[in-house]
């Protein structure tokens, strides 16, 4: 197998289109530095050379195992993380705020032990500051050499429009890439964030193409799932067969299942090869934890989906449509601020 390469938006920057993710490098996930080392530069030697890490991943710990991994190798390597989540206890450490990413960075740059990040991403909106801001820290940091190019992940497509538009009018460098999720069962990117993205020629990086596990194969309908291990831990609401909202998600399964033995390969794979094969999509993040798991994902590499597979897909999640909310670690305060939802008592009258 030969790995393929794309085109990083326009950055001129050539990565290979499966991404090595490494969040679960670490307490979250796979503790054992040195097997995370070994799954890192078996990557590489695969050809592989686009590593996405971020600073909150284990506390900073991800961030320490990959750069222990790219020592001596650190020219090959396109490296990304991201900045936004709290690191630590007390206001101001984190946010997107100048402040936080000028002081974040170079915390980063330690433990990635290196000089320069390639792809520097805000992790997700902060809507406490304004995107100018963001945008002018950003831009310094890619004239002082820090970071190559920056980008934001999970962004709701107009916020990405605004941030170009800011850009323009205050002659700031701009997002060059978007990191949002996109599977087989988390479509609705496909709407306006997708097209939104290839407008502006932006990098695409899709992440948990399996839907959080949920595409491993290990959850099928009628079949007991153990709440006590694994992904069921983090998000039950997700895996639990008692609930209503899980039962189209067991049923779609069983049918992308059915698919994939037709085609002679596991449900990973055929979720990976469905990523990949939009034409917004630059690079898609596998996050392995173990070895096996990686060497499952890469005999996936080659599968490629026909028009006659992929139409079979979207009979089965029809295109635009999600069969779960992919992002749980934030909410627009449009919806989580009962008073950005409700008139004053007295206003509320028609007549």
């Amino acid at each position: 197998m030969i790995m393929r390469y794309r085109t990083l938006g326009g950055t001129g920057i050539e990565v290979s289109v499966h991404c090595l993710g490494t969040m679960m490098f670490g307490a979250v996930g796979n503790p054992d530095h040195d097997d995370c080392v070994r799954i890192i530069h078996a990557a590489l030697d695969q050809g592989i050379n686009f590593v996405d890490t971020a600073d909150m991943y284990s506390a900073g710990e991800s961030e320490q195992i990959v750069g222990k991994a790219l020592q001596g190798r650190r020219d090959d390597v396109v490296l990304a993380t991201k900045v936004h989540f709290p690191m630590g206890e007390g206001p101001n450490r984190g946010g997107n705020s100048r402040r936080w990413i000028i002081k974040e960075v170079e915390e980063s740059l330690k433990r990635l032990r290196t000089d320069w990040i390639d792809l520097y991403q805000v992790h997700r909106p902060d809507h406490t500051t304004d995107i100018e801001e963001t945008l002018s820290a950003l831009s310094d940091l890619v004239h002082q050499g820090k970071i190559r190019a920056f980008g934001c992940s999970t962004f709701p497509a107009e916020e990405i429009v605004e941030a170009h538009h800011v850009a323009e009018r205050r002659g700031l460098l701009r997002f060059r890439t978007e990191q949002p999720p996109y599977s087989l069962l988390a479509r609705r990117v496909e709407v306006d964030l997708l097209p939104v993205c290839q407008r502006y020629g932006m990098g695409v990086l899709t992440w948990s193409p399996l839907a959080s596990g949920f595409l491993s194969g290990k959850y099928r309908k009628g079949q007991p799932v153990d709440m006590s291990s694994g992904r069921p831990t983090i998000t039950p609401h997700r895996f639990d067969p008692a609930l209503p909202e899980n039962i189209a998600k067991f049923e779609a399964v069983e049918q992308l299942v059915e698919l994939a033995n037709e085609l002679g390969c596991t449900l990973p794979q055929l979720a990976v090869a469905f990523t990949v094969a939009h034409p917004a999509v630059t690079s898609v993040i596998t996050g392995p934890r173990t070895m096996e798991h990686l060497d499952g994902l890469m005999k996936g590499a080659s599968v490629v989906l026909d028009d006659a597979v992929l139409d079979r897909i979207d009979e089965i999640v029809p295109p635009g449509t999600n069969m779960y909310h992919p992002d749980g670690a934030w909410t627009p305060p449009s919806l989580t601020d009962s008073l950005r939802r409700r008139r004053l008592l007295a206003d509320r009258a028609a007549g």
